[in-house]
């Protein structure tokens, strides 16, 4: 018998919204409270640096669910609402107002917090980071001709938020520490394909820079200095240097962390009435056979049904593998897998690096695909997965054949 009567979510995205309605699809009918720090209902965020950046699309297409939704499957979403700790003896989680919330079982959706930048100038007017709604309102706010954007950092959300301005006619610079953009991530021959990609549609990047201070003028930001000590004009800047899992709640509770909060194969954290999910959870891997922890919309949306289900005695491994999307002007691409910097060997191009279509392989020193990304190619993934999973070694000359389907590799 699930003597589960009473669990409490702290987050207000997706992997909230999707764990609230997991604990109703396998049929638990015990309360269930969402604790929203955002005075929103969850809502994904992909869209924050895509569609609804370039105003396509409209906030409420970003919510997990309707406000109905939530009152018709009685879930309680506490809106606004910060919890400011966890008592994982008593079995509490205390609220900003200092009540207490009892719980039977918990789930940490707490997300990710932007990294912030410790430089001279970093608290003026002018300066954004993107995480929330109200920030990518912002950010819109900054995009038109005649305007001038500096993006500090070339990662996925800079040069979303770069392609999405430039759409707009804005006057765009990026600067990078590195040699180049998503470098670490996918590696030179990749990362030069979306360096080429921005400079082609009137990106001025920069790269190999340093910062020494972002100039103020009446505690607006105007522009940044670099270290050689050539400056940058500015109407306004955003700093997109990556995010940092929101595990605080966690660690003062004596919940085990290391590079967000550590999980099992089934999500639960070092207390077994604890599960985490989304972007704070470092999950082992049952297939990867290595701790992951990813942030990215396909893991949040996917991860809540695994827990819950182990929430609720019926231990289900997490066994999807990591996933993201991006787009960028007339680029789309897909990544799926995991290769780490330092852990392939090579990357394998199958298609046309030159005419930006193409699907790219990473593979170890054993010829075994550990990722793939496809760019401007489609339908592929679903092809490419069991390659990756099997773990089996293929003939590179073969995967570079656009011929030979992948089923014979």
């Amino acid at each position: 018998m699930n003597t589960v009567q009473n669990v409490i979510v702290i987050g207000g995205g997706l992997a909230a919204g999707k764990t609230a309605e997991a604990l109703r699809q396998d049929g638990y009918e015990g309360a269930v409270t969402l604790i929203a720090a955002e005075n929103h209902l969850p809502y994904e965020r992909p869209s924050l640096s895509k569609d609804y950046l370039f105003g396509r699309t409209e906030f409420d297409d970003a919510l997990v669910h309707s406000a109905d939704w939530y009152q018709d499957h009685d879930i309680t979403v506490r809106q606004g609402v910060t919890a400011t700790a966890i008592d994982i003896a008593g079995h509490t989680v205390t609220l900003g107002d200092g009540s207490t919330l009892p719980y039977d079982k918990l789930v940490l959706a707490t997300g990710s917090i932007a990294r912030h930048l410790p430089l001279p100038g970093a608290d003026a007017d002018g300066i954004h980071y993107l995480r929330t709604v109200e920030e990518s309102d912002a950010i819109r706010a900054t995009f038109g001709q005649g305007k001038r954007l500096v993006l500090i950092g070339g990662g996925w959300i800079g040069l979303e938020v770069a392609a999405a301005a430039r759409a707009s006619d804005t006057t765009v610079t990026i600067l990078e520490g590195g040699k180049l953009p998503l470098l670490r991530v996918l590696g030179d021959e990749i990362a030069q394909v979306f360096a080429d990609l921005h400079t082609a549609n009137g990106v001025d990047l920069r790269t190999d820079v340093q910062i020494a201070e972002i100039t103020t003028e009446h505690g607006r930001a105007t522009g940044v200095r670099l270290a050689d000590g050539e400056g940058v004009p500015a109407d306004a800047i955003v700093i997109g240097i990556g995010v940092s899992p929101e595990v605080e709640i966690a660690k003062a509770a004596g919940i085990a962390v290391d590079n967000g909060v550590l999980v099992d194969a089934a999500l639960r954290t070092s207390d077994p009435d604890v599960f985490a999910v989304g972007d704070i959870a470092n999950h082992q891997h049952p297939i990867l056979g290595q701790r992951v922890r990813v942030e990215h919309w396909a893991t949040a949306l996917n991860q809540p049904a695994a827990a819950v289900s182990a929430l609720l005695g019926n231990d289900t491994e997490y066994t999807e593998l990591p996933y993201f999307y991006s787009d960028q002007y007339d680029l789309g691409c897909e990544y799926i897998g995991y290769a780490s910097p330092g852990s392939y060997d090579r990357v394998v191009i199958r298609g046309s690096l030159a005419k930006r279509e193409f699907v790219a392989f990473w593979l170890d020193a054993e010829n075994r695909i550990l990722a793939a990304m496809n760019v401007n190619v489609w339908d592929v993934i679903d092809q490419i997965k069991p390659l990756i999973a099997s773990h089996a070694s293929v003939d590179p000359e073969r995967l570079m054949d656009p011929e030979i389907p992948y089923a014979q590799l």
